[in-house]
């Protein structure tokens, strides 16, 4: 097929969705699929440009983010589609619902990604557990973007849930973003510098919702306190504060952007791995961590979907806990034997999420979406009415 994918921002390291586009992008390009990205940049073999779309006063908190929107440019836009066979959207923002009219002007299937939940938005304004605020996030973008799909593909059932119980008429299909294989099992020795340290990493923006500053506090209360090591892997917006927050630990955290083979490395020298946001719609980055052979302990928040990575209760803390994450923590540490067991089991437990499972999954999706395309099409001259299942979750029986 010749897919096209529309998001915002491709080409970064700092953005969840945008490496989870990257990896997709690369995985059915070697399944022969041919795949094409309209987004911000310089047009090439396999990218159509768009420019940056500027907003007064508020460019440098986007793009501490790691976000850029799209300028939508018709002509990019329209060549882009006519090229497609299906379209696949990422973001539910200007770019999307504008290409979204002349996917269906030229009467090209489509499908939709809910990457992003408001509590990510929200939480930039210190409002992320503000139900109204988050309700009426969800309502704009079903209304504007996402009942205007037959087929919306979600990275766990928990925000599959979420969308089916606020009304959106889609067919939703749970699809993990999935990890590339080389995150395995892996223990190396630690660097001199962390020599009779505990490493314990946490990776994700830096911001808010993802609650990094519960994981400084709680090596407050550990009794391993003064050995304990935090190494952050992330940027974001609230990096000031958090270097702030962690001067009061007798090791400061180490903050730190990595490209993969970096964190593998990193990743291998830990003890622990730590997930403290409150809002997650998958968070592939804990699955790294313990595909490699690291116990997590997670957040038991019940606005995140990470916490069905924990095997039993011994890895889940009271979200925004910082005493209770450090009993984890103690648990853990105090129990070396068991840790190391459980190393092996949770990598074991990864491997249900490699990439290419998700990748025959999202083109059985693909398929189906065009095939309802086709259907509808026969029996209806409006190519955006299908006819599938609407407001229901898809659950692959193979996963």
């Amino acid at each position: 097929m010749k897919i096209l994918f529309v998001i915002d921002v491709f080409n970064t390291h700092s953005n969840g969705t945008s490496i989870s586009a990257q990896r997709f992008a690369e995985e059915l390009r070697k399944r022969g699929h041919e795949v094409r990205i309209l987004t911000v940049g310089e047009t090439s073999d396999t990218i159509f440009g768009l420019k940056e779309l500027y907003f007064p006063f508020f460019m440098n908190i986007i793009h501490k983010h790691g976000f850029m929107y799209a300028k939508c440019d018709e002509l990019t836009i329209r060549k882009a589609v006519e090229w497609a066979e299906i379209v696949h959207f990422f973001f539910p923002f200007f770019l999307t619902n504008n290409t979204k009219k002349v996917v269906d002007e030229l009467g090209k299937p489509s499908t939709a990604a809910f990457h992003v939940q408001p509590q990510n938005i929200t939480s930039s304004f210190f409002m992320g557990k503000v139900d109204w605020a988050n309700n009426w996030i969800f309502k704009i973008f079903r209304d504007r973007t996402y009942n205007k799909f037959g087929h919306v593909h979600v990275p766990s059932e928990f925000m599959g849930r979420e969308l089916v119980k606020r009304g959106y008429t889609a067919k939703i299909h749970a699809i993990s973003n999935g990890i590339q294989s080389d995150f395995t099992w892996m223990k190396r020795s630690k660097a001199p510098e962390f020599e009779g340290k505990i490493l314990i990493m946490m990776v994700g923006r830096l911001t808010n919702e993802k609650r990094q500053d519960i994981l400084i506090n709680a090596v407050e209360h550990s009794k391993y306190g003064d050995r304990i090591q935090l190494i952050f892997a992330g940027t974001g917006p609230t990096d000031k504060t958090l270097h702030r927050l962690g001067k009061k630990l007798k090791n400061p955290p180490i903050f730190g952007y990595y490209n993969k083979q970096e964190l593998m490395d990193k990743l291998s020298q830990c003890d622990l791995y730590v997930h403290a946001s409150d809002m997650e719609s998958e968070a592939i980055s804990c699955i790294e961590a313990f595909a490699t052979g690291l116990v997590p302990v997670i957040s038991d928040s019940t606005l995140s979907a990470t916490s069905q990575f924990a095997l039993d209760e011994r890895s889940l803390f009271k979200a925004g806990d910082p005493k209770d994450l450090a009993r984890k923590i103690d648990y853990w540490l105090d129990n070396s034997e068991e840790k190391a067991r459980m190393e092996k089991v949770y990598a074991e437990s990864a491997k249900e999420y490699d990439i290419d499972h998700s990748i025959t999954k999202f083109e059985r999706m693909l398929r189906e979406a065009v095939e309802d395309h086709k259907k509808a099409h026969i029996s209806n001259s409006d190519p955006v009415q299908y006819s599938v299942p609407t407001g229901s979750l898809a659950l692959d029986p193979t996963a």
